[in-house]
């Protein structure tokens, strides 16, 4: 596969979400959307049109994004997990993706995205 180019930020800080933005921006990719609930990611996966995935560990509501990443796999859509905890807040089936840690670089979103 070639380098993914639309990414879809699943985050539930504004601010974080336009910093990813931004980042993608400069690293010549474009996001494919930004939204920040469960219902909200797996609405846009189904409207398709995504290379790859940002997914926060933790939503808003106590929501996680476990869901999503099985919605993303389950399509073959490569996906890096977000948190800012440790790494095995993410999923036991999902500890082998990559883990961007909190707070983000551009050379450390640029690197997760290599790794997919």
């Amino acid at each position: 596969m070639a380098s993914p180019t639309q990414i879809l930020i699943v985050e539930d800080e504004p601010l974080i979400a336009m910093m990813l933005e931004d980042f993608l921006e400069v690293l010549d990719k474009t996001s494919a959307g930004t939204v920040d609930t469960v219902a909200g990611a797996l609405s846009r996966v189904a409207d398709g049109g995504i290379d790859a995935a940002i997914l926060d560990v933790n939503l808003r509501g106590g929501e996680k994004s476990t869901p999503i990443a099985e919605a993303l796999a389950a399509r073959d859509i490569p996906f890096i997990f977000a948190t800012g905890g440790s790494d095995d807040s993410v999923d036991a089936q999902f500890r082998d993706r990559p883990v961007l840690q909190k707070p983000f670089t551009m050379d450390g979103v640029a690197k997760a995205l290599d790794a997919l």
